[in-house]
């Protein structure tokens, strides 16, 4: 969710079948999802041990509360581990929460006294890079959220498998951006070849949010509009029955309602859209 809710925030588990290696995409609610997937049956184990020994790390697609509150509430009760983000990211992170003044520094680097206890990698932007601990690689790709505000994707590569994962992000015909279109361009070969798996991605408002409401996030209208555009790059036909996964729902529960409803209406593609619930397990 984009907010309100604070023990449902964005935060997303991600692993290789069959293992409990899990990056955590954005961490904005932890430890209520985990109890959560725990009452759900998901998980088996306490919260203690997914917390400390299922995360292998954390991916962060930009620093805003909604997407890193968890990490820094969490960060005394968690194991070593590294943090991903790219350099503005990082550099919020450092600056504003993991700074010995709002938060103690749990990094091992930024202001005051670092506890060490997080190693923060800062990715480069198109370059490959290992997630410790675990089988999977990592790249990370430019979004715009509200221009010139910087948010990322995360291309996932497990083998030959792929997953894609979209930080808050604006349309480009708002953003007054190429980001999207770079993305599709970068991704529009796996998905041809169905080596893409599904994409995560936002659609924070209903279609009657006028554009100069929408603070750099989707509305239905805008997602099938980018979605044709990969389409078009990908080839007819590509994302029939094509995973989308809709995060970033943002309440009132009338406003998701009609969210769903003007996705179903509109979906001209085919696609394969899911609605993920807090603590259940899904497969890609």
């Amino acid at each position: 969710m984009g907010g309100i809710d604070e023990k449902n925030l964005s935060a997303y588990l991600i692993a290789p079948a069959n293992t409990t290696d899990y990056i955590c995409l954005d961490a904005g609610t932890v430890n209520a999802g985990i109890e959560k997937a725990i009452e759900k049956k998901t998980f088996k184990v306490s919260t203690s041990e997914v917390l400390r020994k299922y995360i292998k790390g954390y991916l962060i697609s930009h620093a805003h509360l909604d997407h890193v509150s968890g990490l820094i509430i969490n960060s005394p009760a968690d194991s070593s581990k590294t943090v991903y983000a790219t350099n503005k990211c990082m550099e919020m992170m450092e600056n504003h929460y993991f700074n010995d003044q709002t938060w103690a520094n749990f990094g091992d680097a930024g202001p005051g006294f670092p506890l060490k206890k997080y190693h923060f990698q800062t990715l480069n932007l198109g370059e490959e890079t290992s997630l410790t601990n675990t089988k999977m690689a990592v790249k990370a790709f430019s979004l715009s959220h509200v221009n010139p505000f910087e948010s990322t994707a995360f291309l996932i590569k497990n083998e030959n498998d792929y997953a894609l994962y979209l930080g808050d992000t604006g349309p480009d015909e708002v953003e007054k951006s190429n980001n999207l279109r770079d993305l599709w361009t970068a991704v529009a070969p796996l998905v041809k070849a169905k080596q893409l798996k599904g994409i995560f991605i936002e659609v924070s408002f209903p279609n009657e949010q006028p554009d100069k409401f929408l603070f750099g996030h989707l509305t239905p209208n805008y997602l099938i509009k980018e979605l044709h555009i990969l389409e078009d790059l990908a080839g007819k036909g590509s994302l029939e029955n094509f995973k989308i996964i809709i995060t970033h729902l943002k309440p009132p529960a009338k406003n998701i309602a009609k969210i769903k409803e003007q996705l179903k209406a509109q979906n001209d593609l085919g696609l394969k859209i899911i609605y993920p619930e807090q603590g259940k397990k899904f497969e890609l």
